[in-house]
């Protein structure tokens, strides 16, 4: 049965998570009391969105082409229907809105943003992703802080770089890359971090203020908030729609479900105990995927026109890929391209939303740290 093979770990293209094996699931911290964050606009970037430029038909044919896996190539170009959302393009636009906002905001009060990163160990991937997040926040003007700390350092050490960042007002936003060493408390350490400065959004209280009816958190998760984006952006109405959500993780799932509601969809999650995935999935007008299974949903589990956000990045094995291994996502894009009526592809869609949302909470949290409109 399908239901026996979904997970609730979202496999998602952020930078807190393993590549290619996305099982972290990150613990729920202990709160302490915060004031509510000074209202800030509901769409955090700069101007009004435009409507999602797609792939020019010959590019979005030779994507479907490249998704493809084992099927015929001529038989997917000719079926394929959907229209591609491109999520490079559109972390693109953002960045560059990001960046004007930035300037403007430097030459009126003299103010520049910072994001500081604790790095602990010397895992290959996370030093690739601290790195990427330093190249994107050079690109669009944001300071950057770091601290590299070995493998065997002790949570004291952590806590007391966090506490340094924390009253730092040149700071505006910390990040604590994940996974820590065995030996740490990741709940220690990440419930030290200033929910003033969670720029990650995985604070309770962030959370907890998504949920409420009313209530605005200080920061949306950033692959979340990057779905969403793509959503608005490609001119997808949600208002009244019906939403599906594979997957509940505290990292994609629940905070996307919690997203989608608070903007007016009926929302219903699918998860390792759901019954009958397939039939509920079919009912939905909107399914964000974030459930970490290749090809889990199958052309057959999809409404006619849908709109699919797959966040999975999965490897399969691929003998002619110099690799070894090719990346797809939770949703099986051969058959849903020929179903849906937009669908993000795997890699491309969601990936490059992930850091591209991380510098609009960064930018946010400077302008209100500094009541700057």
């Amino acid at each position: 049965m399908a239901s026996s093979i979904l997970s609730d770990c979202s496999s998602c293209a952020t930078s807190r998570l393993l590549p290619l094996r996305r099982a972290l699931h990150p613990p729920t911290p202990r709160f302490r009391p915060s004031p509510g964050p000074a209202p800030l606009p509901r769409r955090p970037l700069l101007a009004a969105a435009t409507p999602l430029p797609l792939l020019p038909r010959a590019r979005r044919m030779a994507a479907l082409a490249a998704a493809a896996s084992s099927a015929d190539p001529a038989t997917v170009l000719a079926d394929a229907s959907a229209k591609i959302i491109d999520g490079k393009l559109v972390a693109k636009q953002i960045r560059e809105e990001v960046g004007v906002e930035i300037a403007r905001m430097k030459d009126a009060i003299g103010v520049v943003p910072g994001l500081a990163v604790i790095l602990v160990g010397s895992r290959k991937d996370s030093q690739t992703y601290v790195r990427n997040k330093k190249k994107a926040c050079d690109a669009v003007g944001i300071k950057s802080y770091e601290v590299n700390l070995p493998e065997d350092a002790s949570e004291y050490e952590v806590i007391k770089h966090i506490a340094t960042f924390n009253d730092d007002p040149s700071v505006h936003g910390i990040l604590v890359q994940l996974p820590l060493p065995r030996h740490m408390n990741d709940e220690n350490i990440l419930n030290a971090v200033s929910i003033e400065k969670d720029v990650d959004g995985f604070h309770p209280v962030n959370i907890g203020r998504l949920a409420m009816q009313g209530r605005d958190p200080f920061f949306v998760p950033c692959t979340p908030k990057g779905c969403m984006e793509l959503l608005h952006r490609s001119g997808v109405e949600i208002k009244g729609k019906r939403a599906v959500v594979i997957g509940r993780s505290n990292i994609v799932g629940t905070p996307a479900a919690l997203l989608l509601q608070k903007a007016n969809a009926t929302v219903s999650i699918v998860h390792s105990k759901t019954k009958n995935p397939e039939e509920i999935t079919r009912q939905a007008d909107i399914i964000i995927a974030a459930v970490g299974v290749a090809n889990l949903v199958r052309g057959s589990w999809i409404k006619p026109g849908a709109a699919i956000i797959d966040v999975g990045i999965n490897p399969v094995d691929d003998p002619a890929s110099p690799r070894g291994y090719r990346l797809v996502g939770d949703v099986c894009f051969e058959e849903a391209s020929k179903v849906a009526g937009a669908i993000t592809p795997v890699p491309g869609g969601v990936g490059p939303m992930t850091i591209a949302m991380l510098l609009s909470n960064t930018l946010d949290s400077a302008k209100r740290i500094h009541k700057f409109k």
